[in-house]
């Protein structure tokens, strides 16, 4: 007997259609809400280069600490995988906004546990196997964030302005980044250097029990999009959405995933590993200048994450992402050249050009373009999967290997910057094997066809059917 794939539809009510105020309403909470999460995400990261290696890790040498530091942080993108396939099974089942309220509790607790974790000096390897399981909650969680984010802000927008809608979740990741940043700098500074390492780190990681809450309070004032209600009221919910979208769509799970290489692995040099290779090189100066320029590209994405989303609905998301994956594999070696031994003054500068050009062109019509590579049934799933899958071997792995790679180059970035020009390679073929509906319709608009050949907002038309 054949197992049915879809379940019983819930008694029919009119499913009221997504207006002005609640699209606004929508893209605010999914901005205020990734930024609460990714706060505590990136804290992590921060403290990877700056204080876990001496905290728990002081037995070894500093080079040997910072590679385990890296290690540890790249364990929360191993777990986001499994955050994705159960958050997306739920929640192309029961629909987005329980899973994003669960999300950010899970990530919540576990970033504020992690500020109370004692040092390695105190309880031993115990100190790190804490470490270890709250990174790996925290990647569950974050799993579990983003997918249900974009479709909330993406299904909810109008067919001409997804990429820019989109693009509100993608402004959480700066939004996360500068306040994590903004964070970590100020108590720094308040406390001086050595309180700082002694026990002053912990004071960010706690204050996620407060900023947690805040994001809460408005994430629960959302609902899901008209047209996952309507699949919902007409029985199309499928009873095993993670392993359809395996099955009929395994060419969009590995475009997504490609998709997520170069862009996510630059944003790691640009915002964890510099940290870590200027104060090897240029001391804590260097050190700091790194911070500095974090702040400035963090709060400068604010505004080129949209702007970015906005272009992709007129341009197509396929041209953007193409040039800006030839300027980081072909920019990225000057990169290093300069933070070897360029004017400290003009980091702020050089890494604003690497992060909100290059980076946020790619980024931020990222939720849009990859909710158009499946059908609503299986969009959660999907996505999020690809998504997942292409943050392990990117964003997850990257500050590890660099620190590997520059050990092996003898302290020179020369493979490192191989690699990325690599993942480079890998996003131009994903790429140009995407789906691209905005590309399309202006392709059709300048060739005098109207404007009716993209899908229609938050449906299926672009996407592969099943």
């Amino acid at each position: 007997m054949p197992i049915p794939t879809t379940v019983a539809a819930p008694p029919d009510r009119p499913v009221a259609p997504s207006t002005t105020a609640t699209r606004r309403r929508v893209a605010l909470a999914s901005f205020v809400g990734t930024t609460v999460e990714y706060y505590d995400f990136y804290l992590y990261a921060t403290a990877s280069a700056l204080v876990f290696a001496p905290t728990f890790f002081p037995s070894v040498t500093p080079a040997v600490g910072v590679i385990a530091s890296f290690a540890t942080y790249g364990v929360g993108f191993v777990a986001r995988p499994l955050g994705g396939i159960v958050a997306g099974h739920l929640g192309d089942r029961i629909g987005r906004k329980k899973l994003l309220v669960a999300s950010l509790v899970l990530m919540g607790v576990a970033s504020t546990l992690i500020g109370v974790i004692p040092s390695a000096a105190t309880v031993g390897v115990w100190a790190v196997v804490a470490l270890v399981v709250l990174r790996l909650l925290q990647g569950v969680a974050a799993g579990a964030e983003w997918g249900g984010s974009a479709l909330l802000s993406v299904e909810h927008a109008p067919e001409r302005h997804r990429g820019l809608f989109g693009a509100f979740t993608q402004m959480g990741s700066a939004g996360g980044m500068l306040l994590a940043t903004g964070v970590f700098t100020l108590v720094r500074t308040l406390l001086g250097n050595e309180a700082f390492l002694a026990w002053g780190w912990r004071l960010p990681f706690l204050f996620s029990a407060v900023i947690v809450a805040v994001g809460l309070v408005i994430r629960l004032g959302v609902q899901d999009a008209p047209v996952f209600q309507e699949l919902r009221a007409s029985g199309g919910v499928e009873r095993f959405p993670v392993w359809q979208a395996i099955r009929r769509h395994p060419r969009s799970i590995l475009v997504t995933a490609g998709l997520r290489l170069v862009q996510p692995a630059l944003y790691s040099i640009l915002t964890t590993y510099s940290l870590t290779y200027l104060g090897a090189k240029r001391g804590e100066e260097g050190s700091a200048a790194g911070l500095q320029a974090v702040l400035v590209i963090s709060a400068v994405s604010l505004v080129s994450t949209p702007f970015w989303g906005w272009l992709s609905d007129r341009v197509g998301r396929r041209v953007l992402t193409i040039w800006s994956a030839v300027g980081i594999g072909v920019l990225v070696w000057p990169f290093f050249a300069f933070l070897d031994a360029g004017p400290l003054v003009l980091l702020p500068l050089v890494a604003l050009v690497g992060m909100c050009v290059f980076h946020d062109s790619i980024y931020g019509p990222q939720a849009a373009w990859f909710a158009e590579q499946f059908p609503t049934g299986r969009r959660y799933s999907g996505m999020s999967l690809g998504y997942q899958i292409g943050s392990i071997f990117s964003v997850g792995l990257t500050p590890l290997l660099a620190a590997v790679f520059v050990e092996l180059g003898g302290g020179s970035p020369w493979i490192l910057c191989a690699y990325i020009g690599v993942y480079a390679v890998l996003s131009i073929v994903a790429a140009v094997f995407a789906v691209d509906p905005a590309g399309a319709t202006r392709r059709a608009r300048a060739g005098g066809a109207g404007a009716g050949t993209g899908a229609a907002a938050g449906g299926d038309a672009a996407a592969p059917r099943g």
